[in-house]
């Protein structure tokens, strides 16, 4: 079972993802995509009017303040146009794909926090009002009956609270969640870059080998969104997983080189 994750950034090749993806279904491997859309949301945002907010937290992670009109922005394109142009694709490469959000049948399911601390002009804040938390039960029930019936399932977020409230989730550790959840072989955490960088953006910086022991460590060269993905693999390896490798998904075969080590591997 490998658990790949594309991200939603630009100059991401969601057609090179999708046409690995669906040569190696075709030979037999167990796989489930799971997607982002952040680049397509900022810009579907903006042309509603209804800009994305980004803050701080005070351990410097950068996420997306969701109130509810962001959360159904956020819906229409990661459920929706994401969503729906990734099944699309591998439809037509011959793969039975089936499209869900962590909601459908609470597939992802976590607690709603509904205020935030934020650092802003130096100073720690609380927003209230938003629509967020973090995956903290995968039910597997679902992916289960998809996969034993030959359908590869194509997940995003949002997830559910456990009161059933539509959540804005981090996609790296969804993925992570679902890698542990389903004892997966690998997660795959492919993004806009080659893996994570020594000196961002020097691509010749690249990171090849983090022991699992001490993936932690190396969050001082993950800048901005890289950093949940490094806490992702954290989470992963902790849980069991055997390899977390962050590739990259602009060009080639992005599945198939990051599972030969191109890349950082985690292990």
């Amino acid at each position: 079972m490998i658990v790949v994750k594309v991200g939603g950034s630009a100059g991401i090749d969601y057609d090179a993802v999708c046409a690995d993806l669906a040569r190696r279904w075709k030979a037999g491997e167990k796989l489930i995509l799971v997607h982002g859309g952040s680049g397509e949301t900022n810009r579907v945002a903006e042309a509603l009017g209804h800009p994305p907010r980004f803050v701080t937290s005070p351990s410097g992670y950068t996420s997306r303040f969701t109130d509810r009109q962001t959360l159904e922005i956020f819906e229409m394109v990661y459920c929706g146009k994401m969503n729906k142009g990734i099944v699309e694709r591998l439809q037509r490469l011959g793969v039975n794909a089936v499209g869900l959000s962590g909601l459908d049948g609470r597939i992802f399911e976590g607690r709603h926090k509904d205020s935030v601390r934020i650092v802003e002009d130096g100073k720690t804040k609380i927003l209230r009002g938003d629509h967020t938390g973090t995956v903290e039960k995968v039910n597997t029930g679902l992916i289960d009956l998809l996969l034993g019936a030959g359908y590869l399932p194509v997940l995003t977020p949002p997830a559910s609270s456990y009161e059933g409230v539509a959540i804005n989730v981090d996609g790296d550790r969804a993925a992570a969640a679902l890698a542990v959840a389903l004892k997966a072989d690998a997660l795959l955490l492919l993004s806009n870059v080659p893996g994570l960088l020594r000196a961002y953006p020097d691509e010749s910086s690249l990171i090849r080998e983090i022991p699992a022991a001490d993936v932690e460590s190396y969050l001082e060269f993950a800048q901005d969104r890289m950093k949940k993905k490094v806490l992702g693999a954290a989470e992963a390896v902790q849980g069991g997983v055997k390899r977390v490798i962050f590739g990259d998904a602009r060009a080639g075969e992005p599945v198939s080189a990051a599972l030969g080590g191109a890349g950082t591997v985690v292990s």
